[in-house]
């Protein structure tokens, strides 16, 4: 198995590196840099850029706007992006709603929703999880009932991520109670406007808002809304997320983050020496740096294999469990790195700006978002049920 990109994947990688170095606009990669969210019109701008490139959604067919991108392009691509701090494309229109209407929409809603997707005039959100039912989906509780050519829908949705700045939603509804719960569920696409929609926003630990409770109270959805058959929506499910944990592993963020681990450790002083000399520190610093390498070239070999047409077992899991604790691990070492300085928040008291060395005032923040990432995408402890069953089937 060749772990080196051939010739025309360099040349690739070389492209992207250019397009990167002329298209990011500087100031958005100064924020991301720095660990600050992106803003809306941060996230609107870069989309508008890499649509106009015809990057947006690369991995797409040529005939709905994409380029055909394969495993390692698009690694390619990821990579290099988070390597230059672009922010990360918002990944419920194409990355998500888009494979699942290429796949079993009709052409009368790919028609209508792929381009808009690729344009910007639609920003999807996604509506799975309720308060009673996160990694056990199968639990949903929100019902659609018909009624003539609409579904009457009434339920609640939860951790709905940029929900505030979405104007559709794409849901997964309970359409039959009875049989095995899997087989009683739909997938429905509904516009936020219609009436009957309250969104309320939920304070995270670290002071910011990104995701939202959704309340639907008799909701009229038109039939025609409904993508594959009715009560076919875990299987649709199930190849959606599929593709949200494409990358979960997030390799490029963490060698960014490793990047500013280091740069810190190097300001900081303790004792009159730099803290990256600290014996202690210097050797979970060097652990994880390990465990990082490990990761990138086990995600290649994973990425050869399914260039090569290969069926990928638990790499996925295992990837997604190692990336996501390598990057909680560096967001610690950067706070502890900090010291007292990561103790405030930004958001609550300014003057942390000046007490936290220059582009770190944003670690405590980012420490406890991404306490998140082993959790959403199927959590790591489901990712660790998947491994055992895979290893007890032999």
């Amino acid at each position: 198995m060749d772990l080196n990109f051939s010739p025309e994947e360099q040349a690739f990688q070389a492209e992207v590196q250019a397009f990167l170095a002329e298209a990011l606009p500087a100031e958005i990669a100064d924020r991301v840099g720095r660990g600050e969210e992106p803003t809306r019109d941060d996230m609107e701008r870069w989309h508008a850029i890499l649509n106009e490139k015809g990057w947006l959604a690369g991995t797409w067919p040529a005939e709905f706007g994409g380029q055909g991108w394969g495993p390692i392009e698009l690694h390619i691509f990821e990579e290099e992006c988070a390597k230059a701090s672009a922010p990360r494309i918002v990944p419920f229109g194409t990355k998500m709603l888009g494979p699942v209407l290429q796949k079993f929409g009709t052409p009368e809603q790919q028609a209508e929703y792929l381009p808009r997707i690729l344009d910007g005039r639609d920003w999807w959100c996604q509506g799975y999880s309720e308060p009673g039912a996160g990694s056990d989906l199968a639990s949903l509780k929100t019902k659609a009932e018909r009624d003539g050519d609409v579904y009457v829908v009434n339920g609640q949705k939860t951790w709905t991520t940029l929900g505030q700045y979405a104007n559709r939603i794409f849901c997964l509804v309970r359409t039959k109670f009875e049989g095995k719960p899997q087989e009683g569920i739909s997938f429905l696409l509904i516009d936020l406007d219609t009436p009957g929609i309250e969104m309320r926003p939920i304070r995270l630990i670290e002071g910011g808002y990104e995701v939202n409770e959704v309340f639907f109270t008799d909701v009229r959805v038109p039939v025609e809304n409904l993508v594959g058959e009715e009560n076919m929506g875990w299987t649709i499910a199930k190849y959606l997320l599929g593709h949200e944990r494409t990358n979960i592993a997030g390799t490029g963020f963490s060698v960014q983050a490793l990047a500013q681990v280091k740069a810190l450790a190097r300001q900081v002083k303790r004792r009159g020496k730099a803290l990256i000399e600290n014996p202690l520190f210097a050797a979970r610093l060097a652990s994880v740096e390990a465990e990082l390498e490990a990761v990138k070239i086990t995600n290649l070999r994973m990425l050869s294999k399914a260039a090569a047409g290969g069926q990928l077992g638990a790499e996925p899991s295992m990837l997604k469990i190692k990336g996501t604790v390598i990057r909680q691990e560096l967001n610690d070492l950067a706070r502890r790195a900090l010291g007292p300085a990561a103790a405030p928040f930004p958001s609550e008291d300014l003057d942390n700006l000046a007490i936290a060395p220059k582009g770190h005032a944003q670690n405590a923040a980012g420490y406890f978002n991404n306490r998140k990432i082993s959790i959403y995408g199927g959590s790591n402890e489901i990712q660790r049920n998947i491994l055992a069953k895979g290893m007890m089937r032999g």
